[in-house]
């Protein structure tokens, strides 16, 4: 990348014999909406706490928007946003209340705070809960009430730390729809630090894999999905009316076709494995040979068949190490099936 807004470079923080991060190297482009994704305990909240200066690294450097996090951690503060995963506001006043006290202790004039505040507010979907007082809120009303607390400093980059923690479905869609539209109108950077697989799908344009302090893998979905799966990273189904007969020559001759590497008979319905979508080209195939098509699906591999395949990929190389990452593992798993 050209000149990224975060830097990380061999970043490494131990405590005591334990390797929090180890030896992370990312870099992050301005405007991007960042995935860190990994289970409770991967080194994914030390890593931000560096990022912000909080932390002083055993080794590496962070920079964020050109600024040694480690070296001035006043300046960077002043130019990123960070949201933890529970905000805390003075219940006895009003969400605005608590927005305006925000904005006084981050130098906004008098003169500019209330109309600053009535803004972000507005922006962030609470004009209509503003004179609420913030005991009233609901957990998704607090989340937005401490987006607004990072916005209103109008940051250029966002760090979210775990922040759909307990928000009721709904409350999350229209979460992410927000930062995806902020990050879109206002060329916000973010980084979003979370164990929840769906909804880090929904919302990055990139995601990295964090396991025991280490970045296994980034990219964006398709590019995880084409290292992963291959030369079957895209699976097409085609449903028929009809039994298919003379499956072995339609098969043979649908198989010689650029970019399909196998081709099965599924009952009433034809699977085609390929190393790029060519739907087009097989649906065109089939009508010609006079099949009756009645759906055509094709499978793409999510974030969670992605992030199991490189954990238990990693787990394999740590068992032959002589170690285990199969707590980490019960743990993430168990989060995301309840």
């Amino acid at each position: 990348m050209e000149n990224p807004i975060i830097e990380l470079k061999g970043l490494t923080k131990c405590y005591s014999s334990v390797k929090a991060v180890d030896d992370l190297s990312l870099e992050i482009d301005r405007g991007e909406i960042f995935g860190l994704l990994g289970p409770n305990g991967a080194g994914k909240t030390t890593t931000i706490l560096m990022m912000l200066g909080l932390a002083e690294p055993d080794a590496g450097s962070a920079r964020v928007c050109g600024v040694n996090a480690t070296g001035n951690p006043v300046a960077v503060k002043r130019k990123v946003g960070y949201m933890p995963d529970s905000v805390g506001f003075y219940d006895d006043m009003t969400g605005l209340e608590n927005l305006m006290y925000i904005g006084r202790l981050n130098g906004i004039s008098e003169h500019e705070i209330a109309s600053q505040a009535r803004k972000t507010m507005e922006i962030v979907g609470l004009d209509g809960e503003m004179h609420k007082k913030t005991s009233a809120y609901s957990r998704g009303m607090k989340q937005r009430l401490g987006l607004a607390d990072v916005l209103i400093r109008e940051p250029e980059v966002i760090i979210l730390d775990e922040p759909t923690l307990g928000i009721d479905p709904s409350g999350i869609k229209a979460f992410l729809s927000l930062i995806r539209r902020l990050s879109r109108q206002q060329g916000l950077t973010v980084l979003l630090s979370s164990h929840q697989l769906h909804q880090v799908q929904q919302v990055c344009d990139r995601v990295g894999i964090f396991v025991d302090g280490r970045l296994l893998v980034e990219g964006n979905m398709e590019t995880l999905s084409r290292n992963l799966f291959g030369e079957e990273s895209c699976v097409v189904q085609i449903m028929l009316r009809d039994a298919l007969p003379g499956f072995a020559a339609h098969a043979e001759a649908l198989q010689k076709l650029e970019g399909i590497r196998n081709v099965t008979l599924q009952e009433n319905s034809i699977e085609v494995s390929c190393s790029e979508d060519v739907t087009p080209d097989i649906v065109r195939f089939l009508v010609q040979k006079g099949l009756n098509i009645t759906g055509v699906h094709k499978k793409e591999f999510g974030l969670d068949e992605i992030y199991h395949r490189y954990f238990e990929n990693n787990q394999k190389k740590h068992i032959s190490n002589g170690k285990s990452t199969g707590l980490f593992q019960r743990s993430f798993f168990k989060r995301n099936n309840t």
